[in-house]
């Protein structure tokens, strides 16, 4: 039979409330042999707290939600998961990460945090969650992109247009004649164009865009940038919409018997750590750090607080990092 409090009670000689005190953490005082005498008992009877019969009694699930693109492997993501994590650790509670990497996906995540699965959500951008889909969470609530939110929750801005023109630019300047943009395939069929793609078309100033979907892992941009190597009109210059596509885009052109940046100038966005070990170095666009306790804060300033805050805003701003592929 699976021991309960009273047992731990029973075994330690105190009372159940002094075991709910002692091992909820709640700040009761309690006398230190007390304390020790109660963490004893529990240990001995390989007892446990209930969590489903607490967070009923609370009303409290002690979880959050993170809604994300993929289901892991982007170190950007990873990054953000593992600062929520920590930051939920600190404060007794629990991540679930959600993948909404297509429409049923995100509809499915959405249900299941209306049933009441968190206590609140961390949204990592989500090109199948729209803002209306959102408004009928009803949580506490932060939302990392650029484009629609739902009233009364944080927002982390994350302008990506500007700092995308000036790396273009910068491969415009050096007289590169067909720069291609290896982009996500979601881009293709978007009404508007992502901050990326702007960016790219308006560096561009009337010349002929060249669009070619591949980023979306390594072995889709491999097989696009050696597609485009191999054909008539062979790119100068690549400006991938992530630095892993772009990453394989220069083994691609060095397996292609060619030169990076001499033949093809490689350029790509995120600004992750595996850009400083490729061989040339990766030119980026993106942050100068990744740290996201500041995006973790938000939540649970939202989550813990006895009213909640206005709505506040994060702007992470990016930036052109110009290194050896460019």
């Amino acid at each position: 039979m699976r021991p309960t409090a009273k047992h731990v009670a029973e075994r330690a000689g105190v009372s159940v409330a002094t075991v709910s005190y002692v091992l909820s953490g709640r700040d009761r005082p309690v006398a230190a042999e007390t304390r020790k005498r109660v963490l004893d008992a529990a240990k001995e009877l390989g007892y446990t707290p209930n969590q489903a019969a607490r967070s009923l009694r609370k009303q409290r699930t002690q979880r959050v939600c993170l809604l994300q693109p993929t289901a892991g492997g982007v170190p950007t993501e990873d990054r953000l998961a593992r600062d929520l994590h920590e930051m939920a650790d600190s404060h007794g509670y629990s991540v679930l990460t959600l993948a909404v990497y297509s429409r049923e996906r995100a509809e499915a995540a959405v249900e299941l945090l209306r049933s009441g699965i968190a206590d609140g959500v961390l949204v990592n951008g989500g090109e199948h969650l729209t803002g209306e889909m959102l408004a009928g969470i009803r949580l506490p609530m932060v939302v990392m992109r650029d484009g629609d939110v739902p009233e009364g929750c944080d927002v982390v801005r994350t302008p990506e247009e500007e700092p995308c023109e000036q790396a273009v630019r910068h491969l415009v300047a050096q007289g590169r004649s067909k720069i291609v943009y290896l982009s996500h395939r979601y881009e293709l069929y978007r009404e508007q164009p992502t901050g990326r793609m702007l960016g790219y078309l308006k560096a561009l100033a009337g010349r002929e865009p060249t669009v070619v979907a591949g980023a979306e892992d390594r072995v889709a941009a491999y097989q696009a940038t050696a597609e485009l190597l191999s054909g008539p009109d062979r790119p100068d210059a690549i400006f991938a919409a992530s630095d892993r596509a772009a990453i394989s885009a220069i083994w691609a052109v060095r397996d292609a018997g060619l030169r990076v940046p001499y033949d093809v100038a490689v350029v790509g966005v995120g600004n992750i750590d595996e850009g400083l070990i490729a061989k040339p170095q990766l030119s980026t666009v993106g942050p100068l750090r990744h740290d996201y306790s500041d995006v973790a804060r938000l939540l649970f300033d939202r989550l813990l607080a006895e009213r909640p805050p206005p709505p506040r805003q994060i702007v992470r701003s990016w930036t052109f990092i110009q290194r050896g592929s460019s």
